[in-house]
């Protein structure tokens, strides 16, 4: 069973960095894309940022510029680098992993980053 473990999350003043892990129980190849997502109270989750196999990258229009996604392979872990953090990016990140053949969609248990002064 894979498992995604998330962790880095917490309290940051606007303008501040955090930089978020998500550690895969196996090898990353495994998965055809990797992301980040977040959900804010009362909104729907939203992609972030993802990864592809291949390396190939893909921000959403609200964090890019601001927040880069990068792997350690050797690791198995994906990171979120954010900057220059903004109140509205307060929610609970999930890392999600997915799979194409067969069609399998993994998530991480969540980790919460709260931007306020």
């Amino acid at each position: 069973q894979v498992q995604l473990v998330e962790s880095g999350g917490g309290l940051v003043q606007p303008g501040g960095s955090l930089r978020l892990s998500c550690a895969a129980s196996g090898n990353i190849f495994t998965f055809n894309v990797m992301g980040w997502y977040r959900q804010a109270p009362g909104k729907q989750r939203e992609l972030v940022a993802r990864i592809t196999r291949g390396g190939s990258t893909g921000y959403s229009d609200s964090v890019k510029g601001r927040f880069t996604l990068s792997r350690d392979n050797a690791k198995n872990t994906v990171y979120l680098q954010m900057n220059s953090l903004k109140p509205e990016d307060t929610a609970v990140y999930y890392c999600n992993a997915q799979t194409i053949i067969p069609v399998n969609d993994y998530w991480g248990q969540g980790t919460q980053v709260t931007v306020s002064s």
